[in-house]
């Protein structure tokens, strides 16, 4: 295991992002000994000749695509190395664990991962037994690894540049971004979201003197921009304003953008004056829907008139927010999503969305904690191929819409189309559904001057 090649680390998709997952891990890795190889197929080739060599894979499965991109390449690596260890870590890891075990890969570990993942690696190179706390195998079941983790400033060195990665368009140009993460997990408990079953409210956070070295060096390669990829980046403000503060007096015309939810932004609106000097370019934050029985069902923390709130104090702030949302959910109806469209058209803030949000529909995990909560009738069962469970909305027109809009929004996606021309086309889908008619054309002459926001140059998708 120690010689270079042994251990190959990969990386399926990080949001467009440089992949922290891999550059915090291969870091842990290298003080322990090892010399592991990062490979990011999401800009770079895999050749068979690197996945020949290799005796550990390990591949990061921080999301929902990432999961789906990486079994699709484990299958790969099984048929070209039959005998390497295949090792998926990260979020949605453990979730689907029982799933990826039969015969796809050797081992998952979620939770805090860099760890319990050097002891297997240690392990597998002593012939011990694999029977490791977080490591869950064929033979060993495991919860997730819920240790504080030892954190060392992530390796950074074998990751393609910045140049091949998202960029911050803003004002006429583009800037090179950089990512970092202040905490990992989240004192909350929403229930559709995969961190809960993992973390169960916890969070750790990342020693400031960690994260800042993290975007020091990543200034120093070009970065202009940086993410911060929390799962709540209030969830201790504190940390994140000594964070930032010491950022931006160190890199002044460095910007950034951080996640935070609606609750915290109201709870904690003092702030966002300070936010707004400190270079935040924008707040992305889970808005899911504007029908309150929804937010109630999801346990969000919010209801609509918070949602308006929000929006009306980064205004006032001069940070733009950028909500991610959820419309399709079984609880959602037509007219609370004409409802949804017309929020954001009446208030001129249709260029806030990415158009894949207004497609998203509601995953529910293995471990999720809506199987305690949601009607059995509404229920199906586990496809462990599509890595949730199968549900119906009562109304059949609800998936027949989400089919429309889903297959529009991806054929505007590559055909790079004007995003408020595609908001506009789902309006007309939606209303269709009601019998109405709508002008694309009349609607678009109507909308006034667009917004020219800070964003990013990949458009999300979970």
């Amino acid at each position: 295991m120690r010689a270079r090649g042994a251990i190959l680390l990969i990386s399926c998709y990080e949001l467009g992002h440089q992949p922290f997952h891999l550059a915090s891990l291969s870091a842990m890795l290298e003080q322990a000994g090892y010399a592991p190889v990062l490979i990011d197929i999401a800009v770079e080739m895999l050749p068979d000749e690197v996945i020949s060599n290799a005796r550990f894979v390990g591949i990061a499965v921080p999301m929902h695509t990432a999961l789906r991109l990486g079994e699709q390449l484990a299958h790969r690596i099984r048929r070209i190395n039959p005998s390497a260890h295949i090792c998926f870590y990260g979020l949605y890891a453990l979730l689907n664990a029982q799933h990826l075990l039969h015969g796809t890969i050797d081992s998952a570990i979620g939770g805090e991962y860099e760890v319990p993942l050097l002891k297997l690696v240690h392990a597998l190179e002593e012939g011990l037994p694999l029977s490791i706390p977080g490591v869950y195998t064929r033979s060993a079941s495991s919860g997730p690894s819920l240790e504080r983790t030892p954190f060392i400033i992530p390796d950074r060195s074998q990751l393609p540049p910045l140049q091949r990665y998202a960029r911050l368009e803003w004002r006429g140009e583009l800037r090179l971004a950089g990512y970092t993460e202040a905490t990992r997990g989240c004192k909350h408990t929403c229930q559709h979201c995969p961190i809960t079953p993992i973390y169960h409210g916890r969070f750790f956070a990342i020693p400031p003197h960690i994260v800042l070295a993290d975007i020091r060096a990543q200034v120093a390669l070009g970065a202009r921009h940086i993410t911060f990829g929390d799962p709540d980046f209030w969830n201790g403000p504190t940390h994140a304003l000594r964070i930032t503060r010491a950022m931006h007096h160190e890199f002044p015309e460095v910007t950034f953008d951080a996640t935070i939810k609606i609750e915290h932004i109201l709870k904690h609106r003092p702030l966002l004056a300070e936010m707004k000097d400190l270079g935040c370019a924008f707040i992305v934050s889970a808005v899911e829907s504007l029908n309150n029985t929804v937010l109630e069902r999801l346990d969000k923390g919010h209801t609509a008139a918070d949602v308006i709130e929000a929006f009306d104090l980064t205004e006032q702030a001069g940070i733009a927010l950028r909500p991610s949302l959820l419309p399709f959910s079984p609880w959602e109806t037509p007219e609370s999503y004409i409802e949804l469209l017309n929020f954001f058209e009446a208030r001129h803030l249709i260029e806030h969305i990415d158009p894949v949000h207004l497609s998203i529909r509601l995953l529910i995990p293995p471990g999720s904690a809506l199987l305690d909560t949601m009607e059995p009738h509404l229920l199906g069962e586990l496809d462990p191929t599509a890595y949730t469970y199968r549900w119906q909305h009562p109304d059949p027109r609800m998936d027949q819409l989400h089919g429309k809009i889903a297959a529009l929004v991806e054929s505007a996606e590559q055909s790079k189309a004007d995003p408020v021309e595609t908001f506009f086309q789902v309006k007309t889908l939606a209303l269709a559904l009601q019998g109405q008619d709508f002008s694309i054309s009349h609607a678009m002459q109507h909308y006034g001057t667009r917004k020219i926001l800070p964003h990013l140059t990949e458009t999300w998708f979970c």
